[in-house]
């Protein structure tokens, strides 16, 4: 086009003005996002600087160092997805999920089958273990599956945000050591509010996020690897196949190289170091028992309110309740009433729980006795309404 061309007119669909942004106050009582801790958001409004600059390299170091105190793992490939907690699910499968490889995923969830349907899609021979939601895999039923499968990888989800269920971990490890396959764990609704030993252990690779117990915004993945795993990625026979999510580009941008990969999302870095710099204060074995604590006293209390919790109190997640809905009750209109009347969020069920549960998250942040009696009296208030 030249000088002299007239431009096309511009069509403006919006209309001649629109106001600035204007977010209303909530409460996030559901299963994520929680709100993010006010000196986490003074992080994220911080001035960018490059994603190659001497200051915000020095700081990638400082966030691996808190995601591998934070996990309880020393694993050299812990590095935050730029993308939310599925692009680091999908990173697992992605960097060792060959075509062919036989892969078994342990399905109590709506996650699960998130984690079936991503590793066939990277051709894996995908076979499954299931049991009910609510419920948790038992160690003879895992050692029966991989006896059965004999797979390369198991996949697992630790904290199971559609059922509420905190999967017990002693002895997964060790069987998946015994019969040759990595072992893959889902720590998105754990990771800072339930306790968690990656080496321990011997988990493989794991994944989280940034919105829930770590109280930061959505945008970043939690991703670590260990040395088998990063064995497994070494000896592929062929490249892997999602460019954006190939640890071994990415190390060379996380690693000592320092080499451009993508343009890292810079602010949600800041937000992330701060969110696991205020982990660090706290320490993890506090931060464990606060979660701890509070949801006891919101279990105790929904109780005896005369509800009825959808797990087994052993297996109860600290970060996630399940709570049934009573019969009569439209539980989606109840969620919808505290979110427009009161500002309070809480979730509904997803798949087979859809429906029949509310889920309400105290995470990170929100995980403080004043938010359980603030939802106490909120159901005491307003449920005898519906």
């Amino acid at each position: 086009m030249t000088s002299t061309q007239a431009l096309p007119s511009v069509n403006n669909t919006f209309g001649k003005t629109v106001k600035p942004i204007s977010v209303p106050k909530r409460h996030l009582f559901g299963p994520g996002p929680s709100n993010a801790n006010p000196l986490v958001l003074e992080a994220l409004a911080l001035q960018p600087v490059g994603h190659l600059d001497p200051y915000y390299i020095d700081l990638m170091a400082e966030v691996q160092d808190l995601l591998r105190y934070s996990w309880q793992t020393t694993n050299r490939l812990t590095l935050p997805m730029s993308g939310t907690g599925s692009a680091a699910m999908e990173a697992t499968l992605a960097n060792i999920v060959e075509p062919g490889d036989t892969v078994l995923v342990g399905i109590k969830g709506y996650f699960g089958n998130r984690l079936f349907d991503m590793a066939g899609r990277y051709k894996a021979n995908v076979q499954t273990i299931k049991t009910d939601w609510g419920k948790a895999f038992s160690l003879e039923q895992i050692e029966k599956a991989l006896k059965e499968h004999n797979p390369s990888v198991f996949a697992l989800v630790h904290a199971e945000t559609s059922t509420g269920v905190c999967q017990p971990m002693e002895g997964i490890g060790e069987l998946c050591r015994k019969y040759n396959c990595l072992l893959i764990l889902d720590t998105v609704t754990s990771l800072g509010g339930v306790p968690l030993f990656i080496d321990e252990w011997k988990v493989d690779l794991a994944y989280s996020c940034s919105q829930k117990g770590l109280s930061c915004p959505p945008g970043l993945g939690p991703f670590t690897m260990n040395e088998r795993a990063e064995n497994k990625l070494k000896s592929r026979a062929s490249q892997v196949p999602n460019w954006y999510l190939d640890v071994s580009l990415l190390n060379k941008y996380w690693g000592s190289d320092r080499v451009y990969h993508h343009t890292a999302p810079v602010n949600m870095n800041f937000g992330m170091r701060e969110a696991l710099r205020l982990l660090l204060d706290e320490g993890l074995e506090n931060s464990w028992k606060r979660h701890k604590d509070n949801a006891e006293a919101l279990w105790d209390g929904l109780e005896n309110l005369g509800l009825q919790l959808h797990v087994e109190r052993r297996l109860r997640l600290p970060t996630l309740t399940t709570v049934r809905i009573p019969n009569g009750i439209d539980g989606k209109a109840f969620a919808t009433h505290l979110l427009n009347n009161h500002g309070i969020e809480i979730g509904g069920g997803l798949g087979d729980l859809g429906g029949k549960v509310w889920r309400i998250g105290l995470m990170g942040y929100n995980s403080k006795i004043e938010n359980v009696e603030l939802l106490l009296d909120i159901f005491k208030s307003e449920l005898p309404k519906f």
